[in-house]
């Protein structure tokens, strides 16, 4: 029985055809095709942004917000000093009565409601910017 021969042309065919389907010689430059994202995480909540952005009440309430000593004591989702907007947010439903109640304690300020650190008084903040401030405090429920 004689054997035969490879021929070269056969080899580069064999060798191009195996490139082609993917075994061409593990190539570090080949790019993976599979997403970035894991199928099996939670999707990211919605920022406050994202969700209210529209609102005049977050327009609005926000800007006084910043432009005001608040930040210094309080965060949107983190405790600084005082609670986070949105821990204010969950425990008071968001109605005419708690943005009144709400607003009131930012004026007069308050302490007992969130341990024992007192909320300063802002007594020349006006009770319209104050419930401003609280509508847009309870938007931030989650």
């Amino acid at each position: 029985m004689k054997l035969l021969k490879p021929s070269t042309f056969g080899i580069m065919a064999l060798a191009a055809v195996m490139y082609a389907c993917g075994d061409g010689g593990g190539d570090s430059a080949r790019k993976e095709t599979t997403s970035s994202i894991p199928q099996n995480e939670p999707k990211k909540a919605a920022s406050f942004e994202e969700q209210h952005g529209e609102n005049p009440d977050y327009v609005k309430g926000l800007a006084l917000i910043k432009d005001s000593d608040c930040p210094s004591c309080h965060m949107a989702e983190r405790k600084i000093v005082g609670p986070s907007y949105a821990e204010v947010a969950e425990r008071y439903e968001n109605n005419e009565e708690n943005i009144n109640l709400l607003a009131s304690r930012v004026i007069k300020g308050a302490v007992g409601e969130w341990g024992d650190v007192p909320m300063p008084a802002h007594p020349g903040l006006s009770e319209e910017d104050a419930r401003q401030m609280i509508k847009y405090v309870l938007l931030l429920r989650r």
